[in-house]
């Protein structure tokens, strides 16, 4: 039985973990008791040194330094303020107007500011409540499909779990040991080609199923002109100045540089494409919002209210994008300063709306404060966890197990996939993370798998944790603000049906098999997550070509300077002394071996010891004759001429 524990220990720990959680023990205390109970087995049964819990403050310590996780409290304060401030309820009011004409334009709607708000706040809970209370009231209203609406709420509002900036992906590249920078980067095209496949799914089921997503009346078309028009041409007026503007500024870049010289003092400059994209968006869309707000100032009426709405309702957080997204993607800032950039920009647009208060300040605190410790103390146990874990070598038998499988870096991906798939079924995102990813990073890593693409792909599918059934969170989120009993509709006045569980599930099924469509996606097109490696020129090393201009016997070297002609001039004197040549100083006693070394002494600048020649190979002796035909090499410096010369000089002796 001993030798059976011994050699079965790492997956024994696995047992006894699960068995912890299904006792119903918190995952952050299961994890830090099941590392100290099998480390205290191992050292009794002699696997492991009684030294090895003096390493645990010092891991604990190394997660509380960690700075990367400072982005964790920053972007949750930001997504919360920004969603109890009711920049969430005015954004799906305005572009749920926006759609509102078009059959499933609420969900379409919903989908939109999903997304949006996944760029801003992140936080998967804050998106699928707020979007719960302000659209799945107004949808059910207007005759949707209960189990269209709650899939749709649930699945937009876990588009925060993998559009940056992601609590998720934070986690992720600090388990792998990569730049959160670069994993926000590698996630961003799979996140916009999910919301896409999100909107495709609904547009299908709007023209096969028109009665399940049904366009608002026009009495709930609020934003209407004075005359009955919807206002929108004048909306794409102004959307295509915007994009003229934007062009304008990209193709003149450099024009625009000079003239901002003597403002900044230096020229101003854009490296890269996606720094020139970034920046011409910035000015067209800035520049919009300047026009809007003096229209409205001055009462031109240029523009439909519908336009307004529009512009004053997205410029803000797309501003609040572009400073968090833009300067972490430029390389401007760390995604920690951007978290703390975007906080404070939070706080700003919570200031300008008139609805920051100290009860609103504290609940988003205290919220922050319970989400940071939770991730706190779960990263804590972990730690616990794999340090008696790594003592018993189980890594190394992850390892084996996982390399092993056949199909190479396929069979891998396909196995690790379905593990993960059928864990989150029990597991969070988080216990997840600290748990699994540490052990199948190495075997990746072993396998030549990029990390930043197994870390997006591994987020993609554990995306499906908060979605399918019975244990997603993003489903207790909805279920918690979901009516649960009949009510009287507030506006039509009439009694409105309750959302049941079961609809809520069924709900979500469409969607967990959209993303695991979409897992197969980014494992068959790794392009879309490569594009965060750097797009400038990589040098073959094997093309490298050096062309050397042909010797010529006949070259003349280039001219001497005055002083190299004195530096000459003095080297020579000497080696004609070292030679028995004309020369001043005449020894008195020494022999004519010391004399020489003597001089040599002197034409090497006075140095304390002679340098080292290197003695020829057993068996061949230098030719002197040979030697001399050697031609002059141009490129050759007077001191290795006289070098030469001083050879010469000693084989002369001999």
């Amino acid at each position: 039985m001993t030798q059976f524990i011994i050699h079965n220990m790492a997956p024994l720990m696995f047992v006894g973990l699960f068995a912890f959680l299904l006792l119903g023990y918190p995952v952050a205390f299961a994890l830090a008791a099941n590392g100290i109970v099998f480390g205290l087995i191992g050292i009794e049964l002699g696997l492991l040194q009684p030294t090895l819990f003096q390493a645990l403050p010092e891991r604990i310590w190394g997660v509380m330094s960690n700075d990367t996780l400072l982005a964790v409290p920053f972007f949750t304060l930001m997504g919360l303020i920004l969603e109890r401030s009711g920049m969430a309820e005015d954004l799906l009011d305005t572009i749920g107007q926006l759609f509102g004409p078009v059959r499933g334009g609420l969900a379409f709607a919903v989908i939109f500011v999903g997304a949006l708000l996944a760029a801003t706040t992140g936080v998967v809970a804050a998106s699928v409540i707020s979007m719960g209370l302000i659209s799945l009231p107004i949808m059910l209203r207007y005759g949707y499909d209960r189990r269209l609406a709650s899939g749709v709420i649930a699945a937009s509002g876990t588009l925060a779990q993998i559009i940056p900036p992601s609590l998720v992906l934070i986690i992720m590249a600090d388990q792998l040991g990569k730049s959160v920078g670069d994993m926000y980067a590698g996630a961003f095209i799979p996140g916009i080609v999910l919301a896409g496949l999100y909107a495709s799914y609904v547009a299908g089921v709007a023209i096969f199923k028109p009665k399940w997503a049904p366009a608002l009346p026009l009495e709930a078309r609020v934003f209407r002109e004075p005359g009955g028009s919807s206002g929108i041409p004048s909306l794409l007026v102004i959307v295509a100045i915007s994009i003229a503007i934007s062009v304008g500024f990209a193709n003149n870049v450099s024009a625009i540089g000079d003239l901002m010289q003597p403002l900044i003092g230096k020229k101003f400059a854009l490296n890269g494409l996606d720094e020139l994209i970034v920046v011409s968006t910035a000015v067209g869309v800035g520049l919009a919002f300047m026009a809007a707000h003096i229209n409205n100032w001055l009462k031109i009426g240029l523009l439909s209210k519908i336009a307004e709405r529009v512009v004053f309702v997205l410029v803000p957080p797309l501003a609040l994008i572009f400073l968090v997204l833009g300067t972490i993607f430029l390389g401007i800032a760390t995604p920690t300063e951007g978290g703390a950039m975007g906080a404070t920009g939070a706080f700003v647009m919570a200031l300008a709306r008139g609805r920051l208060s100290f009860k609103l300040l504290r609940q988003a605190m205290d919220s922050t404060a319970k989400l940071t410790a939770f991730v706190v103390f779960i990263l804590i146990g972990a730690r616990v966890f794999s340090l008696t874990f790594y003592g018993v070598d189980g890594h190394k038998w992850v390892e084996e197990l996982l390399t092993q499988l056949p199909g190479g870096q396929t069979g891998f991906l396909i196995a690790v996939n379905i593990l993960v798939f059928v864990l989150a079924f029990f597991l969070d995102y988080f216990e997840l993370a600290f748990i699994i990813v540490p052990l199948l990073g190495p075997a990746a890593d072993k396998l030549g798998i990029d990390l930043i693409w197994f870390g997006v792909l591994l987020g993609v599918n554990m995306q499906t944790s908060f979605m399918h059934p019975p244990f997603g969170f993003a489903l207790f989120y909805l279920r918690s603000v979901a009516p649960a009993k009949e009510y009287i509709d507030r506006v039509t006045k009439k009694i409105t049906a309750p959302v049941t569980t079961g609809q809520i599930y069924w709900g979500a099924v469409p969607f967990v098999i959209i993303q695991l469509i979409m897992v197969s996606l980014v494992i068959a097109f790794p392009q879309m997550v490569m594009v965060y490696k750097d797009d400038a020129p990589k040098v073959d090393s094997n093309r490298i070509e050096i062309n050397l201009p042909p010797a010529d016997g006949n070259a003349e070297p280039p001219p001497l300077t005055e002083e190299e002609k004195k530096q000459e001039a003095s080297s020579n004197d000497d080696i004609m002394k070292a030679l028995g040549g004309k020369g001043d100083d005449k020894p008195a006693e020494p022999t004519k071996e010391e004399a020489a070394a003597d001089d040599i002494m002197k034409a090497l600048g006075g140095k304390p010891e002679p340098a080292a020649v290197t003695a020829p190979p057993a068996g061949k002796q230098p030719d002197a004759k040979a030697a001399a035909k050697v031609p002059a090499t141009p490129g050759k410096s007077r001191d290795q001429q006289a070098a030469e010369e001083i050879e010469k000089a000693l084989k002369g002796l001999k």
